[in-house]
């Protein structure tokens, strides 16, 4: 604890670089922010929504802590620009963390129009769900470190020429390279499998038909996430030679349009490297004093959970490998991610409830099995979401890129770098409100009862409760603590999945604008 107590003399020390003023716009210099947090917990580990759903800037040891220094010039300065430049650097120093430096953000962009290029470390929000409340995103989520990419996006609905605004569009692709090489040969102690030099892809576009300018306060929109892990090497075992993956322009050509093969694929091949992603919708009403989203994110690994149809009408015998018949299996729609998101305008005290049900039991199945010369029959079950054979699975750092109720590697205790607990059930509630200017809440609820792998199942299913009641205070704007915040929460874990833990986190930031054309006097 005398660490955390000298991070906290030190920052409270640290000057405002600039005060605002009140006839300047905050936009025309850089924003800064400096943050200092301290967590203690007791039982097993911190509770799962005092560390989740942070960008993986969080620790699951009892005792940890920052002091985190940001400094970016927004993209927002060149606002009615048809171009504009922003930069971000985003460093923090912990305790009780899976490294003692942690730069969290650290990048480049420029825009041209509506489009962004964007170089490095980047903290990309959620699509389609609610930042504060929701569990978290299945493909794209919010809960792990960001990996440095290359990026080219239209972050911004662009609406159609001659649509009148009803149908507009945006999305991303980006290639990136993870960073988590180091922690993973420690975390494995080079025993168990890892890997090495693993890059990184993903894409993304939504579709949106509707138009706020108009009458009709309601719109719908639908998304499709993918992402892929390919190249690098797999360590599998000790003492074994390492398996090169398919990387360059071919791997990353394969990865962009899912194709080739792993690389001791022979008979049976599936797309090379670690392909995955979700189909996503949300009905949006939007009246003056209240919204309403309806959304579903339902998550796949291959094509039997993307397309919920698969090839099965092969020959026998001499022909078991032609295709012969025109037959196909179709898998049912279970697995699936659906929410609400109810806000009230005009109401303080409670403005915003969100509900969430998520199932992921299915997986397309129990079964796996490939056509064979003496079972034509093709299966394509078991998809064992969030893992892969090779790579280490859809984790960054030992953190869930994805949603966090797929358990993380890092609570495992065997040194595997794998997903213990994909099978699940879960209800998630979050409740947010503004009883003043100043003040600010939200309280999660999370009831999630796991069976964990189709391979390694638990003997019986694990009822857990994950609880967090958070509270933020701003000082005004017009006080001489002005762009000073302190937060409060409390979290707790009840059950087996995650073990018994309460903890409470304390959180105190700065922020403010360094105004670079400020005028003498």
């Amino acid at each position: 604890m005398k660490r955390l107590y000298t991070l906290l003399i030190i920052a409270a020390s640290i000057p405002a670089c600039a005060q605002s003023d009140d006839e300047e716009k905050a936009t025309e210099g850089l924003a800064y922010k400096v943050e200092m947090q301290a967590s203690l917990s007791r039982g097993d580990h911190e509770p799962l929504w005092l560390q989740a759903n942070k960008y993986g800037l969080s620790s699951l040891d009892k005792s940890n802590g920052y002091l985190r220094a940001a400094i970016e010039r927004p993209l927002t300065n060149d606002v009615g620009r048809k171009w504009g430049w922003g930069a971000g650097l985003d460093v923090a120093g912990a305790y009780g963390f899976t490294s003692k430096l942690v730069v969290q953000q650290a990048y480049i962009e420029g825009r041209w129009l509506r489009g962004t290029l964007t170089i490095g470390s980047k903290e990309y929000p959620m699509e389609l769900k609610n930042q504060q409340l929701s569990s978290g995103s299945q493909t794209l989520g919010i809960n792990a470190r960001p990996v440095p990419q290359v990026r080219l996006a239209l972050s911004e609905y662009w609406a159609f020429p001659f649509t009148n605004g009803w149908l507009s569009i945006k999305g991303h692709i980006a290639y990136g390279k993870t960073t988590d090489d180091s922690w993973q040969k420690d975390f494995t102690l080079q025993q168990k499998r890892y890997t090495e030099g693993t890059l990184y892809h993903s894409k993304a576009g939504y579709l949106r038909i509707g138009n706020d300018y108009r009458f009709l306060p309601v719109s719908l929109e639908l998304g499709l996430e993918m992402a892929a892990q390919f190249g690098g090497k797999t360590y599998l075992s000790p003492g074994t030679d390492p398996i090169e993956h398919e990387g360059g322009l071919k791997g990353m050509w394969h990865a962009f349009v899912p194709g080739g093969s792993d690389a001791t694929e022979t008979l049976y091949q599936n797309a090379s490297g670690n392909q995955l992603g979700s189909w996503m919708a949300r009905l949006n009403f939007d009246y003056d004093t209240w919204y309403l989203g309806i959304y579903a994110d339902h998550y796949f690994e291959d094509h039997s959970s993307m397309l919920f149809l698969d090839y099965d009408g092969y020959g026998t015998g001499a022909e078991w490998d032609v295709k012969k018949d025109n037959r196909y299996l179709l898998y049912s729609f279970k697995d699936i991610m659906v929410g609400v998101d109810f806000r009230l305008k005009d109401n303080h005290w409670i403005n915003n409830i969100v509900a969430e049900y998520i199932y992921t039991k299915y997986q397309s199945g129990p079964i796996y099995h490939d056509h064979t010369v003496h079972m034509s029959d093709h299966i394509g079950g078991i998809d064992d979401y969030y893992n892969h054979f090779y790579f280490t699975g859809w984790q960054h750092w030992g953190q869930a890129i994805g949603n966090p109720l797929y358990t993380a590697p890092l609570y495992n205790e065997d040194g595997s770098i794998n997903f213990q607990n994909n099978r699940f059930v879960a209800w998630h509630f979050g409740i947010a409100g503004s009883p003043n200017y100043n003040l600010s809440y939200r309280l999660l609820a999370t009831f999630q009862k796991s069976r964990g792998t189709y391979a390694v199942p638990y003997v019986e299913p694990q009822s857990t409760q994950m609880l967090l009641a958070e509270a933020n205070y701003s000082f005004s704007y017009f006080s001489k603590w002005s762009g000073w915040s302190i937060k409060a929460a409390v979290g707790a874990d009840f059950g087996r999945t995650y073990g018994k833990n309460l903890g409470f986190q304390l959180t105190i930031a700065k922020t403010g604008f360094i105004h670079l054309n400020k005028k003498k006097k």
